[in-house]
């Protein structure tokens, strides 16, 4: 899950279909300085074409925060929660 030569490390997150789709419950992607969430979900859909489906169905919290912009800039260190689509209520 890591690019050689970036210096960005974000931890990355999955829950329930996308932790299945993943193959791990934890990651940590190493991006480039300025990288968005766009960026790291552009990165995580290169993993697999399973994960790839997936993370079109999700949403994302950017440290506990929902992700309302995916150009959000992200900071090194930070946890990107990958949350697909719940069922009830």
């Amino acid at each position: 899950m890591s690019r050689s030569g970036a210096d960005l490390p974000i931890t990355v997150r999955f829950f329930a279909a996308a932790q299945a789709a993943a193959g791990a419950e934890t990651g940590v992607l190493n991006l480039r300085p300025g990288a968005t969430v766009a960026d790291a979900v552009s990165e995580l859909c290169g993993q697999s074409d399973k994960l790839a489906l997936v993370l079109q169905k999700c949403s994302f919290l950017c440290d506990g925060v929902a992700v309302r912009d995916r150009d959000t800039v992200l900071h090194p260190h930070q946890t990107l929660d990958v949350l697909p689509p719940f069922a009830g209520g």
